[in-house]
């Protein structure tokens, strides 16, 4: 290290971005359109004290670089960028702070909010403080790493056939008995063997796991002994966190996070990362100073053009990050590529993914960024989910991303609440915006929203309960969120409020209470299982979870929000098997758009009818009492014979007169594991309990 210390950096390459080692030293190269000078701070081995500062020699279209000969992976390094201070040209330079390389593999610290990485009156921002924040900033360490593959390949589930599993990686194995307690909680705990069986066991085909790219919890967080557990506040786009790796055998954060992938993928299961590329932990004008603000507050930040000084806050977390700008796209897609070449990740969920594809003009679907991700040759391959909303004007997208795009579906989340859990005690009216001819467009793919664009239904990604609200257990057993924990006196997360009027808010022994919450639990589960589209499960909600009411615990990294596996809801559990395996099995609806129309045998692919045997239509479709059709499915996507749904959301047992031919039930979701022996020919009446559902299939004798 000493040699390097007195040595000047020689030129370099303005390419790759980053720090990379090449053999014989590192090659640095950092983008700043604004800066005036850029300092590399390189550092002893705890990135405690600063050895070297010595200029990058070349400024090239806007990235700063030079060459280090002799440097080794493993030094620590961070940066320094010279330029004005004018908040109110969008400058806050500031050499006084060192700062986070955005395209750093590997993040060293530990950060404590500290006023040395602020400005003097961050609420005042008029000139900018002379105290250095060197020795507290997080710092990058050079990294030069090979793994081993082995014959790791993706699995290359089909839309048809792909069933999301929305999980934390902490809280789903933490409190796992059947895991190892070093490994709880860990990249490893995931990848253990007992997390598999459950998985595979299970039905799903991927996990959807929140954020694992390095975050920071808020001030106001830290301040109330509370973190962001979530973990969406990402200041390395790069870097594993670190805080989800146990650290077993020895194995770097890298490395342990590359075995759970392998290890997932010899398992027949896609990894989907939830990525936050809408915002950064820098918070807004009154935030601190730790890597992207310092190097170009002006390119990477959308800055209101008639007060630059402040944040476009279309994220709701301060700033908004400015993919307008060629080089922090540059940076969005290669972090991406390296999730998905280094890191062997099959897709991503993007937060509040309309920021991505906002414009001068508002969003887009020709956005920079779609044409990007389209034509690249890598990206275009893997999963792409979309968060369809953002927190700005014309943030609500749903049904307006690009084709090859999945979107979550919330009017399929809020329709099929309203139809099987609102009112449902009381046998009420129909609730506004779910009527049979709502939860019969939300049923069949969503056709309102996707076929005009030339869709598929399985672009849409059906859900009921995601990690942003009520587990399941807890949407039907709470009317009112229960979020005192959170320290924001239950003002914080939107209230469900669904009323369903059982009388009792929270635990009870009342048995009539119990059932109607498990029936409904199970109703919600296969109306959502059984849709046309792509199904998504949140961890826990097979096994009963339950958060005790709160419905927005982002904050809470305890029992709260770590699935309990000590006293499951096995009845539950073997339920959702069962009916994951009929979906496999079944696919009861194919992934292509049903036109209604009979073919030249008289078969329609998909038609609809009520209880009593007559053809729905008309005036029928919006009745705002009945609660009860039947959808005979045709041209199933599997079945080599049709298959019937009979749904029954009133208060009170339903006589569906069934169709003709041989009917054999395979679901009835009014059992506690699905169950049933029903069976019955062409114009006999079946009874559908209230509340339930049921799947039967055609089943000519001989």
């Amino acid at each position: 290290m000493d040699s390097l210390i007195t040595q000047q950096l020689q030129a370099g390459h303005p390419w790759p971005m980053g720090a990379h080692f090449d053999g014989h030293g590192v090659n640095f190269a950092v983008f700043s359109t604004h800066a005036q000078a850029m300092d590399l701070c390189l550092f002893d081995a705890e990135g405690q004290h600063e050895l070297a500062r010595l200029p990058l020699p070349c400024h090239t279209v806007d990235v700063w670089h030079g060459y280090l000969p002799g440097a080794q992976p493993g030094m620590v390094y961070g940066l320094r960028a010279h330029g004005p201070w004018w908040p109110d040209k969008g400058h806050r330079f500031d050499a006084s702070k060192l700062l986070l390389d955005p395209y750093a593999r590997e993040i060293v610290g530990h950060f404590d909010w500290r006023q040395e990485h602020f400005t003097p009156d961050r609420h005042y921002p008029g000139h900018k403080l002379g105290h250095d924040n060197a020795a507290l900033a997080l710092k990058g360490r050079i990294t030069h790493d090979q793994f081993d593959w082995g014959d790791d390949s993706p699995p290359g589930i089909t839309l048809a056939d792909t069933v999301l599993y929305e999980c934390h990686v902490k809280g789903f194995s933490k409190l796992n008995p059947r895991v190892p307690p070093e490994v709880r909680g860990s990249y490893a705990g995931l990848a253990h063997p007992a997390s598999i069986s459950h998985l595979t066991g299970l039905g799903v085909t991927a996990v959807s796991l929140l954020p694992v790219q390095y975050s920071l919890s808020e001030e106001r967080l830290r301040k109330r002994g509370l973190t962001n557990y979530w973990g969406y506040n990402t200041l390395g786009f790069f870097c594993v966190n670190p805080q989800l790796a146990s650290g077993r055998d020895g194995k770097t954060v890298r490395d342990e996070f590359r075995t759970m992938v392998r290890t997932l993928h010899q398992a027949g299961l896609e990894v989907i990362l939830d990525v936050v590329y809408n915002h950064t932990a820098e918070a807004d004008e009154s935030g601190p100073t730790l890597s992207f603000r310092g190097l170009d507050n002006a390119s990477y930040y959308r800055l209101p053009a008639d007060n630059p000084s402040h944040y476009e806050n279309y994220s709701g977390c301060g700033n908004t990050l400015n993919l307008r700008h060629p080089k922090v796209l540059q940076m969005v897609m290669d972090s991406l590529r390296y999730w998905v070449e280094d890191m062997h990740v099959d897709g991503f969920r993007f937060d509040l993914a309309p920021v991505l594809g906002r414009t001068d003009t508002g969003f887009s679907a020709q956005a920079a960024f779609f044409v990007a991700m389209a034509q690249d040759p890598v990206l275009s391959r893997v999963k792409m989910i979309a968060e369809p909303w953002d927190t700005g004007p014309g943030g609500y997208q749903v049904g307006g991303f690009p084709r090859g795009w999945l979107e979550w579906n919330d009017k399929f989340r809020d329709c099929a609440r309203r139809f099987w859990v609102q009112g449902a005690a009381a046998g009420e009216e129909m609730p506004a915006g779910c009527t049979r001819g709502d939860f019969a467009m939300r049923l069949c793919g969503s056709s309102d929203l996707y076929q005009e664009r030339r869709r598929a239904p399985a672009k849409s990604v059906n859900y009921v309960v995601s990690h942003d609200g009520f587990t399941l257990c807890d949407l039907v057993s709470y009317n009112q969120r229960h979020n005192l924990a959170n320290g924001e006196d239950n003002r914080d997360g939107h209230n469900d409020n669904l009323s369903f009027n059982c009388g009792v808010e929270g635990p009870s022994d009342d048995p009539m209470v119990k059932m109607l919450r498990e029936r409904l639990q199970r109703v919600l589960l296969a109306n959502t299982l059984l849709a046309q589209g792509t199904p998504m499960l949140c961890a826990g909600d097979e096994l009963g979870h339950t958060q005790d009411g709160n419905n927005n615990p982002y904050c809470q990294d305890n029992a709260t929000t770590w699935i309990d596996w000590s006293e499951p809801d096995t009845d539950l559990l073997a339920f959702t098997q069962h009916l994951l395996a009929l979906r496999h099995q079944l696919q009861p609806f194919a992934n292509t758009w049903y036109s209604g129309i009979a073919d030249g045998n008289g078969l329609y692919d998909v038609s609809w009818w009520n209880a009593d045997g007559t053809v729905l239509q008309h005036e029928g479709w919006h009745h705002a009492t009945d609660r009860s059709l039947a959808c005979l499915i045709g041209k199933p996507g599997r079945s080599a014979t049709p298959l019937l749904l009979l749904f029954n959301a009133g208060a009170m047992r339903e006589a569906f007169v069934l169709p003709p031919g041989h009917w054999q039930a395979l679901l009835d979701s009014s059992h506690p594991r699905g169950q049933s022996d029903a069976r019955g020919a062409g114009g006999l009446r079946i009874p559908v309990a209230a509340h339930s559902l049921m799947l039967l299939q055609d089943t000519p004798p001989g």
